[in-house]
């Protein structure tokens, strides 16, 4: 098959091949199958002093990269040209069978196995034979290790977390157009900021393992989305824009966020003096690995060590680039609606703009936080005293950390403690959903998307009602 009429995904443990027919005919626009050539990067893919050298990997960025590792490397590159070829070819067999019909096979999959359907689509069969059977690096009591070490760190590890994955949704360019094209934090923020904080829930509570509890079926679901959104801007934005980007969602970008929501929090820690060993690095990397593997990254980029996965996430963070015309579309809208609110509460919403800005600069860099803002009235609020009062904060909440790990029972803290996934990832569901609700929405059916495939070549991405 020429690589520009389509690609080529592998199945688990087959030689089946799942076809994908391209949008358009870019040469590099197949799915890399071993022995093909590598592709070079996309252009977009250049070092930006902004992203360049985060202090956070420091400790643990490899100073000398092994031959494997230079590989992997080559090969996560490459793969900033495809997405998720399992799932893209389900969303291209739905948009034949009928997108309703499609997923009422893929709920009935998800609840009672793929053996439950009569004549399942081949291209679901593909699919779960990847869901069904976990790669062999993958020990599940490991992975457990690695989600309660997690759950461990401190809440500034994770605010921090938070704040440098909102730098990559709103500045980064792939992020940041992906997101800016569908328009939902313009157009639907209330239930976007329910359906991120719920996945990010499911992916901390301990039932994620469990092939057919509601964490794992609600994070297929999510992957679906994500496809539909990639094949989506795929065909609206040509052959030109994929030629210099890359593919919008690429596996490639889903495993660097996949290190980063993985490894930040603790390696903040680390940084700030509550100190790591590389071998529980090593288990939170698995525990994050496997969810990108059941999330549709391509198994051959997944790292299962924290110095691989730093390796890539390095790369990703210092190519980056942006802000974009979306960027300034995302964080206007944003303002906009600060203008709006009434009273005290919005003199207090906007007077906590400089903070959060002086926040922001302390975890990603002065550069980025301005970027952030560049394009609303908050462009030139102060980032001092804030940059160094959240220093000192952070500083404070990793102390009282490591005071308490050294009082007895920190084993049995760490296992009561995550029992029920992480405790502040639960306070943000009901955040959310507490806002949604005063709104009227409910749920998150993660269905806004189903349509998007059907996007015409060179027509703007509807936004989803």
């Amino acid at each position: 098959m020429a690589p520009g009429l389509g690609g080529a995904g592998p199945d688990s443990g087959t030689d089946r091949v799942v076809t994908v027919i391209a949008p358009g005919g870019h040469p590099y626009d197949y799915y890399y199958r071993p022995g093909m050539p590598l592709r070079p990067p996309p252009p977009r893919l250049q070092p930006d002093p902004a992203w360049a050298d985060l202090p956070v990997f420091d400790d643990f960025r490899p100073a000398a990269p092994t031959r494997r590792q230079r590989d992997l490397l080559e090969l996560f590159i490459d793969h900033y040209w495809q997405g998720d070829a399992l799932m893209d070819a389900v969303v291209e067999r739905f948009r034949v069978i009928g997108v309703a019909h499609g997923r009422r096979l893929l709920d009935q999959a998800l609840a009672r196995g793929i053996d439950s359907l009569d004549d399942p689509p081949p291209e679901l069969v593909d699919l779960f034979a990847s869901l069904d059977n976990p790669p062999e690096w993958h020990d599940a009591k490991e992975w457990e290790r690695g989600r309660r070490l997690w759950v461990d760190c401190s809440l500034a590890g994770k605010v921090g977390m938070v704040i440098q994955d909102a730098i990559g949704t709103f500045v980064g360019a792939e992020v940041s157009s992906a997101t800016g094209a569908t328009k939902r934090f313009v157009n639907a923020p209330l239930v976007r900021n329910v359906e991120t904080a719920k996945w990010f829930h499911d992916a901390t509570k301990p039932g994620f393992l469990d092939r057919y509890g509601p964490e794992f079926r609600e994070t297929v679901r999510v992957r679906l989305m994500h496809s539909q959104v990639r094949q989506g801007l795929r065909r609206s934005w040509g052959d030109e824009h994929f030629g210099y980007h890359g593919n919008p969602i690429s596996t490639s970008l889903t495993m660097g966020a996949a290190v980063t929501f993985g490894l930040l929090p603790m390696l903040t820690d680390h940084n700030h003096g509550r100190k790591r060993h590389t071998a529980e690095l090593d288990l939170v990397m698995r525990y994050w690995s496997y969810i990108a593997y059941v999330f549709g990254v391509a198994p051959e980029i997944i790292p299962t060590t924290a110095a691989d996965g730093i390796m890539l996430a390095d790369y990703a963070t210092a190519t980056a680039g942006g802000p974009t015309d979306w960027t300034a579309q995302m964080t206007r809208a944003a303002s906009d609606n600060l203008a709006t609110i009434a009273g005290v509460p919005g003199m207090l919403a906007r007077a906590a703009v400089s903070p959060l800005v002086g926040a922001v600069a302390y975890y990603s860099g002065d550069p980025l936080a301005r970027a952030l803002v560049s394009a609303t009235p908050y462009r030139d609020v102060p980032i001092q005293p804030w940059k160094t009062l959240t220093g000192l904060a952070v500083h404070a909440c990793v102390k009282s950390r490591m005071v308490l790990d050294r009082v007895p029972g920190a084993g049995l803290r760490r296992a009561v403690r995550a029992a029920r996934g992480d405790p502040w990832e639960s306070l943000a569901v009901r955040a959310a959903e507490l806002a949604a609700r005063r709104r009227g929405i409910t749920g998150t059916p993660y269905r806004h998307h189903d349509d998007t495939p059907n996007t015409p070549v060179g027509c703007p991405v509807r936004a989803p009602s």
